[in-house]
């Protein structure tokens, strides 16, 4: 039973909900500030205001799949060394299966860069990114940054934020996290999960309830409650880190025992604990309510983790669960009109049968979940045979530890692969499943294409997300869908051991202890920043795509999967913007780009033929103030863009494509809000739901740089037609900070760093 309180609630003594604020003997404000996340924020708020935050960081965290252009960024800006902690992961472009030395070239970078700039650098293979944050670097108490969007460390009592590129390059040059004191929605859990609950099956159940309905957007999500005490480390991290799919902002869980525990067994005893539970009377802006004893198997069919269906009525209904997925995929693919999917042959007498089963990544890689699935393993006893089954564990340490077990060799014993730590199958760049298989999962997303497929060669493949112990339940059974329910006998959870030598004899830790010195290694595909324009006090858009999806993914926006290979070359990742959704888009903003690279190099033959559009339109302007005065760029329209993942380059790439503006009815996220403005995308929304904006139409912004310098919010734009006709757009620029303001006026985040070094 999950059950939403929609109004401000009361948590006492972090036993009992009180809705009514009648005898809880404080304000309503005091109450507020009880909250576990009001006190670690006013801890790391470097000023007095608490409505607008002021954050700075005890550590932070970056990989493979990202780093090179937060570096470059932070470079460019003048970065001397790390203040903080700052930890290289290699876990995303491990397998160099594409550009030759790219990957492996861009490791080097970073070691140099470790060494150059006091960072420390974790191997390929050995930790995925928030595992190793867990083990070695997160405290009670403190705050993290980290540029991947499941930066959740909130059950070791640590409110970390995942956020895109240019924030992480803030963070190395010393720099604060400008926040909005967010909602906070209470968890309240009572009750202890059934043997054959795992995990996944308790925070799908959530992101069933909250996703959609926009319940916890952009909260912070406290975990309280009696029920807590019932869950293991593993069982917490687990859910932990899948809250990011909830549309939250962070999430903060009470310590304990076990938390005081987990921390000595990772050789963090002592100063690194902290006690941290609400006071006795706490005042959440809504709470959820998660019976654990009533949470049962659940699997999120395609195409997002919110498609929450009892695992139970799937096995049950099958042909239901197809039916589902079919509509699913007829609105996701819509506009490829090549793309053909047949599923009927996966009910084989009556029962539903999948092709392939992953688990892996910083949600289900821990020793519990694959100890689990080696026990399971023994009790049907029964090899997968030809069914394909990988499993991940999250560290060379938990590989270890399962290795003392005896689970790796069970695992192998009957047809396992067991590989090493790797986030690829979390985002389509391993194990990407053959055309129009069903694969089954325990990782964080199931989006579109995410497994690696790609639509535009008539690829399609789809995965549900399920528990660990549901999967293996279902591998040994060779891909009949089964629930762990039905496959489970107990036992008992042998205490882990914690291989501190491991890292101790691969990892450069260099924090505090920068060698300046040092050369930086670049690999010919390693490239600069192309040079960026501030704004220009008029704009001239084209509008490059309309997507009229509900919600656009940033795998949408910029395809995740080993096109992540070419992200140290600008230019080269650019060419796949929106290629999954939109392949027109690159070309037609390649072709708007090429008039602005004309008006700056001053050929006024070439940027007029552009600016005939105005005169076309009746709007009369001098051609050389046009020339000097107004720039030209391309447009992006997106209902809700940004769900999912905070990789910059989906804001990064409009921007070396030329683009200067999204437009649309609200950010899915603040992390591709942000990504935009540091990237001098202005973020416009609007209001109007019927807004029909077309390709190849044309925005002109007049007077735009003098609206945003006086701080306008409402801004009128004028659509002009491709017959020429015009159209007023009532556009908005709504919580724009002082500091944002004059990121876009510098035309990006770079340019504002070197305005004022």
């Amino acid at each position: 039973m999950i059950k939403l309180y929609g109004e401000p609630t009361y948590v006492l003594k972090n036993q009992c909900i009180h809705a009514s604020d009648e005898n809880v003997g404080m304000s309503a404000e005091e109450a507020r500030k009880n909250t576990m996340t009001y006190q670690v924020l006013k801890t790391h708020n470097q000023g007095t205001d608490m409505k607008n935050l002021n954050i700075h960081f005890d550590t932070m965290g970056v990989y493979d799949n990202t780093y090179v252009g937060i570096l470059q960024t932070a470079m460019a800006s003048g970065l001397k060394k790390f203040p903080i902690p700052c930890v290289f992961t290699n876990c995303h472009n491990c397998l160099n299966a594409v550009g030759g030395t790219i990957n492996e070239d861009v490791h080097k970078y970073a070691l140099s860069a470790c060494k150059k700039f006091g960072g420390i650098f974790v191997p390929p293979h050995e930790a995925v990114i928030h595992q190793y944050m867990r083990e070695m670097m997160i405290n009670c108490g403190d705050m993290s940054i980290v540029s991947d969007s499941h930066t959740r460390y909130g059950s070791l009592g640590s409110l970390s934020i995942g956020e895109g590129g240019p924030e992480l390059a803030k963070a190395m040059l010393g720099k604060g996290y400008a926040l909005k004191y967010p909602k906070v929605v209470g968890v309240f859990m009572t009750g202890t999960p059934k043997p054959w609950v795992g995990p996944m099956d308790v925070v799908l159940s959530i992101i069933g309830q909250v996703f959609k309905n926009n319940f916890v957007k952009n909260c912070v999500l406290e975990f309280v409650g009696p029920g807590i005490k019932n869950l293991s480390m593993d069982f917490r991290n687990g859910i932990d880190t899948m809250t990011t799919e909830s549309a939250c902002l962070s999430s903060l869980w009470v310590t304990d025992e076990k938390t005081e525990e987990y921390l000595a067994v990772h050789g963090r005893a002592g100063g690194c604990y902290k006690k941290m539970e609400p006071g006795s009377v706490a005042l959440y802006d809504k709470v959820v309510e998660v019976d654990l004893d009533t949470i049962e198997p659940v699997i999120a069919l395609p195409f997002h983790p919110s498609n929450v269906y009892s695992l139970a009525e799937v096995i049950a209904n099958p042909t239901d669960a197809l039916n589902i997925i079919d509509a699913n995929a007829k609105k996701t693919f819509e506009n490829n009109k090549n793309l053909h999917w047949h599923l009927e042959d996966k009910i084989r007498n009556g029962k539903l049968y999948v092709d392939q089963a992953i688990i892996a990544g910083c949600c289900a890689g821990s020793f519990e979940n694959i100890y689990s699935v080696g026990k399971i393993a023994e009790h049907l006893n029964k090899g997968v045979g030809t069914f394909n089954f990988n499993v991940y564990p999250a560290s060379q340490p938990i590989m270890t530890a399962l290795m003392e077990a005896g689970t790796l060799e069970t695992l192998m014993d009957y047809g396992v692969r067991v590989k090493t730590a790797f986030c690829g199958p979390c985002f389509g760049a391993g194990d990407t499943p053959a055309n129009n298989e069903f694969s089954i999962r325990h990782t964080t997303r199931n989006f579109p294409n995410r497994e690696g497929s790609n639509p535009a060669t008539g690829q399609f493949a789809c995965v549900g997300l399920m528990d660990s112990r549901s999967i293996a339940a279902t591998a040994f059974n060779k891909g009949k869908l089964t629930s762990a329910a039905d496959a489970w006998e107990n036992f008992t959870m042998p205490k882990y051991h914690f291989n501190s030598k491991i890292y101790e004899h691969t990892v450069y830790n260099g924090f505090g202890k920068a060698q300046t010195e040092t050369e930086m290694i670049y690999g010919p595909d390693i490239r600069d920043w192309p040079p960026m324009t501030a704004l220009a006090d008029n704009l001239l858009l084209k509008v490059a795509s309309v997507i009229r999806d509900e919600v656009t993914t940033t795998d949408e926006l910029i395809p995740s999967g080993e096109t992540a290979s070419y992200r140290s070359n600008p230019e080269k990742i650019s060419e796949f913007t929106l290629c999954r959704k939109d392949p027109q888009y690159v070309g037609r903003a390649k072709t708007v780009r090429e008039y602005e690279k004309a008006r700056l190099a001053g050929d006024k033959t070439k940027a007029e033929e552009y600016f005939a559009v105005l005169a076309k339109a009746g709007i009369k302007a001098d051609p050389d103030d046009l020339m000097k005065n107004t720039g030209i760029g391309s447009v992006l329209y997106a209902k809700r863009p940004g769900d999912g993942s905070a990789r910059e380059y989906a804001a990064s790439c409009q921007k070396v494509l030329g683009g200067f503006a999204n437009i649309c009815i609200e950010y899915a996220t603040k992390r591709y809000r942000s990504n935009c403005v540091n990237w001098g995308i202005l973020p416009f929304t609007c209001a109007d739901y019927k807004i029909q904006l077309e390709p190849d139409e044309y925005i002109y912004l007049p007077k735009i740089r003098q609206q945003i310098e006086a701080g306008a919010i409402n801004i009128e734009a004028i659509v002009i037609s491709k017959d020429g006709n015009t159209r007023k757009l009532a556009l908005k620029l709504p919580d724009v900070t002082e500091g944002e303001k004059e990121i876009l006026l510098a035309g990006s985040l770079i340019n504002y760093y070197k305005e004022n070094r």
